[in-house]
């Protein structure tokens, strides 16, 4: 697939989709992503995520194609975002299975998903882990830690309700938020906080 003519205040991200439940983060990520004028995508969806995308939002590999102005196979580790000196400006694993965790903490590059991930953490960019599994077990903590200490951000999707969300929705749109303000993407839907309400009348306790 052809990407956009990137100028030079095009910002390039890099989406992975992968098998864990979830898969709603990543294909709203992208319609976010596809939204901004600036911001050109690129997507890697592994086998796993296929199934994952048919089971919980009956959609195929191509739906969330269509998305994303590039697309790259996933055991195609000689593509573009494979490589430190082709230039972008993050990337967000959404979801983030525990294998894939697991093969981005130990530095296991053997497909595209991880090589790229790799890339971000050897040149000091932007990695975003939006993991998903519960309860974690000590090696998911130990993974989650060895990322963290390479400089990844470990980003579970765990919904808030501060904002009090309505529906399954608003919750899915409040991390996809917070997943875009980590990318430090210029974002005018997020809703901010404010203060508590009582606190904004200066009562105490």
């Amino acid at each position: 697939m052809t990407a956009r003519p990137r100028g030079e205040d095009r910002r390039r991200i890099v989406v992975a989709i992968t098998g864990a439940t979830g898969a709603v983060y990543g294909v709203q990520l992208l319609r976010r992503l596809h939204a901004m004028p600036g911001v050109e995508t690129h997507l890697v969806v592994s086998d796993a995520a296929s199934l994952t995308l048919h089971q919980e939002l009956g959609l195929q590999r191509r739906d969330a194609e269509a998305l994303a102005d590039v697309v790259h196979r996933n055991r195609d580790i000689g593509a573009s975002i494979a490589s430190g000196s082709y230039q972008t400006d993050g990337m967000v694993i959404a979801p983030c299975s525990m294998k894939t965790l697991a093969a981005v903490a130990h530095g296991l590059s053997d497909n595209l998903v991880t090589r790229a991930a790799d890339v971000m953490l050897k040149e000091r960019r932007r990695l975003v882990l939006m993991v998903r599994e519960t309860p974690f077990n000590l090696a998911h903590l130990r993974n989650m830690t060895a990322v963290t200490e390479m400089g990844g951000i470990v980003f579970p999707p765990l919904p808030s309700f501060y904002q009090r969300p309505a529906t399954i929705e608003e919750m899915v749109e409040h991390t996809v938020d917070r997943a875009l303000d980590l990318l430090g993407l210029d974002n005018a839907h997020a809703p901010r906080w404010a203060g508590m309400k009582d606190t904004a009348h200066g009562r105490d306790g």
